[in-house]
């Protein structure tokens, strides 16, 4: 295999035994692996690889820069490619920020090799375009998607609501687009965290719950009393493309 047939990951890690075992790992697996121990080493990466890069696996602390600022760097660049926090911070908050800034999952120091293999592989797996979740293949591959007074574009994160402008952070379209491919079906919130945060089901978490007041107060006339991204006590989540009518 040429080498622009493999995906090109970067590894951001200060612990140089720890980055060396993972690229060992990901090399083994097939991939094209750079390491990098700082991240101004990474953004210099992303922007002046000469193979792009498809996946970040990018380590919470680092000198100079923390992986949050690294993250929100490469996603204010217009990146969209996966990335995978590793951390040792267990908080749901630290999970949070990370979320918020970009990150696509969030992995927590010490790791079995096995999982972050996985983790990669789901990651360029979904990014290919395939998707995860119950709906339709149509959906699955959706680009454009319009529903109440919204227009989105999952590829250029595009949104206008009311004919105004919207902003979404990666995780909102993330999590939008979850939807889209469940419209209609009752979403355990277990299923979510686990399809789109890359967490146990039974982790204890607002994340859900705060990413669906955001979409709330974007898309729905009335947030307190939407139509379009609705919570089943006990059960979880649904999302409308039309309301119901009553």
């Amino acid at each position: 295999m040429n080498l622009e047939n493999k995906k090109h990951i970067l590894v951001v890690e200060d612990e140089e035994h720890l980055a060396v075992g993972i690229k060992f790992n990901l090399e083994a697996e097939g991939f094209l692996v750079t390491t990098v121990g700082d991240g101004l080493a990474a953004l210099n990466t992303v922007k002046n690889a000469d193979l792009p890069v498809d996946l970040i696996v990018l380590d919470l602390m680092l000198p100079g820069m923390s992986g949050y600022e690294v993250c929100e760097q490469v996603r204010q660049s217009g990146e969209r490619m996966p990335i995978l926090m590793l951390s040792a911070r267990t908080l749901s908050e630290d999970r949070t920020r990370g979320f918020e800034v970009g990150a696509s999952q969030y992995l927590v120091k010490p790791f079995e090799l096995e999982e972050l293999l996985a983790r990669v592989k789901n990651l360029l797996f979904q990014n290919a375009g395939i998707g995860t979740g119950g709906g339709s293949p149509a959906v699955k591959h959706v680009v454009e998607y319009e529903f109440g007074d919204a227009v989105v574009n999952f590829q250029t994160y595009e949104v206008s609501v009311r004919g105004k402008a919207a902003r979404l952070t990666q995780l909102q379209i993330k999590v939008l687009k979850f939807f889209v491919m469940n419209e209609g079906l009752v979403v355990p919130r277990a299923k979510l965290l686990e399809e789109v945060w890359g967490m146990h089901g039974n982790m204890n978490t607002r994340a859900p719950d705060q990413v669906l007041r955001q979409l709330r107060k974007t898309f729905e006339l009335n947030p307190s009393e939407p139509v379009h991204f609705l919570t089943i006590r006990d059960a979880g989540y649904r999302f409308l493309k039309k309301p119901v009518e009553k």
